[in-house]
């Protein structure tokens, strides 16, 4: 968890270095810099980071050659609260204007435009939070989303509320606070993608009728690919191709789901008197010391330490 910061620019120079430090490296450009205002609030917990800008007209562009000297990839949601921006990204545009919301990945080139001035809340987050395949939310970037209709009619107020209360990332639910937007934002993107599917994959549902078992079972110590193909009635041999065809492998898949949760619940404080074994267990990991290697491996903390840093 971070405390908020402010950061008021005094001039356009200021905003662009302000703006790729708070994000990502962007390229960063506007017409007649004599006037620009800008203002950053920014706070975050948990790797995730809510920001609210505030700005004169300008551009940002994530070009390939920035694209190159990344090596994490990020989400990026913006969430138009005043004023209009135009998104462009994966051949599509998206007109935002005010309780819009859309979806960006860092790791591609995008564009933001935004021709007047404007106030934006955006949310930047690990892609690896996000329970959605990968080729699945290629589909999704760069597509407005309403936040005045349906899911978005309670995601939007949710981080429009949050992103006026950035001091409570910072505080003791400020943990809880950020996984709970990420879950709707799991919940929205989820939903848009049921609603414009016009022909109902067989193999697309079918994993995602998997991965709504691997989640529901992440306890169980004996859940194991020959398990989850005979629960769904397939070959053990079709489901890892189903799993390869994702870039991924079925215990590859079930590991990253168990590290997962035992991260939240280790900077949960609900849990801060569990021990860290019981916490293990409790996601189907009945070895402490694999269960301390791979989580190490994955986040480059041991759970221990991760505890101690909150």
């Amino acid at each position: 968890m971070s405390a908020p910061t402010t950061l008021v620019v005094r001039d356009f120079t200021e905003f662009r270095a302000a703006v790729s430090e708070s994000f990502v490296p962007l390229r960063v450009s506007a017409n007649g810099g004599d006037g620009f205002r800008g203002r950053i609030r920014t706070s975050a917990a948990d790797e995730v980071q809510i920001s609210e800008i505030t700005a004169s007209a300008h551009v940002v562009e994530r070009t390939p050659e920035l694209i190159a000297r990344a090596d994490r990839r990020f989400y990026k949601l913006s969430l138009i609260l005043s004023g209009t921006g135009m998104l462009v990204q994966d051949d599509r545009q998206a007109v935002l204007r005010p309780g819009d919301v859309a979806l960006y990945d860092t790791h591609r080139p995008y564009s933001l435009v935004f021709e007047e001035d404007f106030r934006s809340l955006v949310v930047m987050f690990p892609q690896r939070l996000l329970d959605v395949p990968g080729e699945l939310m290629g589909r999704l970037t760069a597509v407005r989303m309403s936040g005045k209709e349906g899911v978005g009619n309670v995601v939007v107020p949710f981080l429009a509320q949050l992103g006026s209360n950035l001091e409570q990332l910072d505080g003791p639910a400020g943990t809880r606070l950020a996984h709970s937007a990420i879950d709707l934002l799991s919940t929205l993107v989820a939903t848009e993608l049921d609603l414009g599917r016009v022909n109902t994959d067989p193999h697309r549902e079918l994993m995602r009728r998997i991965r709504a078992h691997i989640d529901a079972n992440l306890h169980s110590p004996d859940l194991t690919p020959a398990k989850i193909a005979t629960e769904h009635f397939i070959s053990t041999r079709h489901l890892h191709g189903l799993f390869q065809h994702q870039g991924t492998t079925v215990a590859g898949w079930i590991r990253a789901r168990r590290l997962e949760h035992c991260r939240r619940d280790l900077l949960d404080p609900v849990h801060a008197g569990r021990p860290v074994a019981a916490i293990a267990a409790r996601w189907g990991f009945v070895d402490a010391a694999h269960f301390s290697r791979v989580f190490k491996a994955a986040f480059g903390k041991a759970p221990s330490e991760l505890r101690r840093a909150i």
